[in-house]
C-alpha cells in the first residue's frame, strides 16, 4: 500500500497535539525540559510550541510559573462541542411544542464567528417557505436569533463584534447603524426576547430568545417566524411568551 506523503506543517500540528495530550495527563503541569524529554523533542521546539499554545489560550502557566498546564480555551472548545451534541437532541420536543403553540416555523441557532448558524428547524407542511435551512448561516444584525445571541455578550464583546459586522441592508427595514443595533440588543437583554421586523426577509417577522446553559451563558437561540400579516407587532408579547418558555 502506497504511503501518503505528509503535508507541509503536519509534523508541527502533530507535535502540538502531543504537547496538549501530555499536559492533559499532568494535573500539576509540566516544565519545558520535562515535556521535551517525555515527547522526544528538542527543548527549543517544545518551548516554541508552548509559546504558540499560550498565545491562543490552549496552555497557561501553572501556579508558581515554572510549569505549564492546559488552558481554558481547551475547556471552552470542549463545552461548545458538548453543547452542540446535546442541544439539538434536548431541544427537539420544545421546538415541536413551540411549533404547535404558534403554528409557525421554528429555528434553533448558535453563534459561529460573526454569524448565526441554524442547527435545527421544524415546520408544518403548509408553512410559508423561508430562506432558511439547517446549516445555513444568517446575519446577526437583522435576525431575531442573531440579536438574541448578541444579547449574551458583554458590552465590550458586543462592541468588538459589532465593529466587525458588515451590516448590509437585506430589506428597506434592515438596521445598518451600529448604534441602533446596540440599542436593540440592550432592549433585548431587558425584556428577554428579540424581534426581526421584516429586516431579513420582506414580509417576514420573527420573535426569538436566547438559550442559556447551566452557567447562565447564552449558547444558542430559538425563534419562530411567519408572515408579517400573522405575526403582527400586537401579537409579539404573546408570541414571545411561547418563545421564552421554549428557550
Amino acid at each position: 500500500m502506497k504511503q501518503e506523503k505528509e503535508l507541509p506543517g503536519t509534523q508541527s500540528v502533530q507535535r502540538a497535539l502531543m504537547v496538549l495530550e501530555a499536559l492533559a495527563t499532568s494535573p500539576g503541569g509540566m516544565g519545558v525540559t520535562e515535556l521535551a524529554v517525555a515527547l522526544g523533542l528538542n527543548k527549543s521546539t517544545a518551548h516554541r510550541i508552548l509559546g504558540a499554545l499560550l498565545a491562543r489560550g490552549y496552555a497557561e502557566r501553572a501556579p508558581g510559573g515554572a510549569n505549564y498546564r492546559l488552558g481554558l480555551r481547551v475547556v471552552e472548545l470542549s463545552s461548545l462541542r458538548l453543547n452542540h451534541l446535546e442541544l439539538k437532541t434536548e431541544a427537539a420536543p420544545y421546538l415541536r411544542a413551540l411549533l404547535g403553540a404558534t403554528g409557525q416555523p421554528v429555528h434553533l441557532a448558535t453563534l459561529m464567528d460573526t454569524e448565526a448558524v441554524y442547527i435545527d428547524k421544524v415546520e408544518t407542511v403548509s408553512s410559508m417557505r423561508m430562506y432558511s435551512q439547517i446549516g445555513r448561516r444568517a446575519a446577526l444584525h437583522c435576525t431575531s436569533v442573531g440579536k438574541s445571541l448578541l444579547s449574551g455578550l458583554s458590552p465590550a464583546e458586543l462592541m468588538r463584534l459589532v465593529r466587525m459586522l458588515p451590516m448590509n441592508a437585506r430589506t428597506p427595514r434592515t438596521i445598518t447603524s451600529p448604534e441602533e443595533l446596540i440599542r436593540q440588543i440592550d432592549e433585548t437583554r431587558a425584556r428577554g426576547w428579540a424581534v426581526d421586523d421584516m429586516e431579513n426577509e420582506p414580509g417576514v417577522r420573527c420573535v426569538g430568545a436566547p438559550i442559556r446553559d447551566y452557567r447562565g451563558q447564552v449558547i444558542a437561540a430559538v425563534s419562530t417566524s411567519g408572515p408579517a400579516a400573522q405575526l403582527t407587532p400586537a401579537r409579539d408579547p404573546d408570541t414571545a411568551r411561547h418563545v421564552l418558555e421554549a428557550a
